[in-house]
């Protein structure tokens, strides 16, 4: 294992994890270029509801690397199909509730984030067409876990720059074309996560380790690997949730600024979701190489991809970082023409400079204790940096306004990288001692 075998899994990784923002970005770039901020504001508070339904379930994604990253390294064919089929029924039935339960959610998310009344309007008419594509969108997340844990990172790549440009095509097709404004955005995110998932089924089929057969009720709910994926899920969730507490309380505190600032927020936020997306690339790297390291007992291959992360982290933090110093104008006019909304977004947008740094080491290294399956400390670390941001949001936003916002955003981002990094001489200590009891 080397520099380039680690980027030869990497690359291909980051250009995959990067499409799925542009989901988010490209709506958001396209109302962007029309006359009313308003539209901006209801696609980003509408994408905030969708973000928090479907990060809330984005364990199905990384346990399901996780467990395929593991059951392939030890060559186990069975659990090769077992750890695609558990998550992929539970993905299934939560994408069913969503539907049913559609009309509460909107309720309830718009009455909490509570933004003016036009960018209700649009939030509520790009919630109700988006939310039919839920079942596809997390089955989705768990067909793109299964083959970034199989190995199969050009299949999972294709699939994913498909599904972005078959939106960015139909999105600008019915915004621009057809003058569909907010419901057209909404409707081709919606074909383009159902044309995704039909093409992803194709591609599983293709590649099952042995001729497809329902795995046996049994084998599905076999109580000791039901226990370890559902104790892995539980503090994945936990550390999802803490996550979009942290979102939302942003998106919420930016709205009651106004309807530029929450579009101009916005508009950061997107490229600071472009920013983390570049992270777990290899953040997914590192998972798969420290999930094979596990399932095969190679201390040395999880060692020197502890070693790679690292490095990496730095190197990636270097290159965001300045991407964005040099090209911050550039990048802010993709997403929105508006003077008003260019011109907050340009003040407050210095914060995403120093964004990198203090993320990359909570990102990146993250990847090591999903690949290992030792979620407890992720979990840990979050919940300590929610609760830093909760008190400097309260404190600092009466103070600073949105600079208070944003300062406590970047804090409670240290505190993620800081308290997980804590954790690792505790994970080296622990898989050693794994591998010693084993052999």
């Amino acid at each position: 294992m080397n520099h380039r075998t680690y980027l030869a899994l990497a690359i291909p990784l980051t250009i995959s994890t990067m499409t799925q923002p542009l989901l988010g970005a490209v709506d958001t770039a396209v109302v962007g270029q029309l006359p009313d901020p308003a539209y901006i504001g209801g696609v980003a508070v509408g994408t905030l509801i969708f973000n928090t339904l479907y990060w809330v379930f984005g364990f199905l994604r990384v346990s399901t690397s996780a467990f395929a990253a593991q059951a392939n390294g030890a060559s186990d064919s069975v659990q090769e199909v077992l750890a695609l089929s558990r998550p992929f029924l539970l993905a299934l039935l939560v994408g069913l509730c969503f539907i049913f339960l559609q009309w509460p959610i909107e309720y309830s998310a718009l009455t909490l984030i509570a933004p003016d009344s036009d960018v209700s309007q649009f939030a509520a008419e790009y919630f109700r067409i988006r939310i039919w594509g839920a079942p596809f969108t997390l089955m989705n997340y768990v067909i793109l876990g299964w083959l970034m844990g199989m190995d199969k990172i050009k299949e999972a790549l294709f699939l994913q720059v498909l599904m972005n440009m078959l939106n960015m095509i139909l999105a600008i097709l019915f915004v621009h074309g057809f003058s569909f404004a907010v419901k057209g955005v909404a409707m081709a995110t919606l074909i383009a996560e159902i044309t995704a998932f039909l093409i992803g089924i194709i591609i599983v089929w293709r590649i099952l380790p042995f001729k497809w057969k329902i795995p046996s009720i049994h084998a599905l709910i076999d109580t000791q690997s039901m226990k370890k994926m559902f104790h892995v899920n539980k503090d994945l969730f936990i550390r999802t949730i803490c996550l979009l507490v942290v979102f939302n309380m942003f998106t919420a505190k930016g709205a009651s600024f106004g309807t530029e600032f929450l579009a101009a927020n916005a508009v950061l936020f997107q490229i600071h979701y472009i920013m983390a997306y570049f992270f777990d690339g290899f953040a997914n790297a590192s998972s798969i190489l420290v999930g094979k390291a596990v399932g095969s007992n190679d201390e040395k291959l999880y060692k020197k991809t502890l070693t790679l992360s690292w490095q990496w982290s730095i190197i990636i933090a270097l290159i965001i970082a300045c991407a964005y110093g040099l090209f911050q104008e550039q990048i802010i006019g993709l997403f929105t023409n508006l003077p008003s909304v260019i011109e907050l977004s340009t003040k407050y947008g210095a914060w995403l400079i120093i964004y990198p740094f203090v993320a990359c080491f909570g990102l990146i290294i993250y990847g090591v204790f999903t690949g290992a399956t030792e979620i407890a400390p992720v979990r840990n670390s979050m919940i300590y940096a929610m609760i830093v941001f909760i008190i400097l949001q309260v404190t600092a936003t009466p103070v600073w306004h949105n600079h208070g916002l944003w300062l406590a955003f970047i804090v409670y981002t240290i505190g993620r990288s800081a308290f997980l990094v804590m954790y690792i001489p505790r994970l080296n200590k622990k898989l050693t001692l794994k591998e010693e009891f084993e052999n």
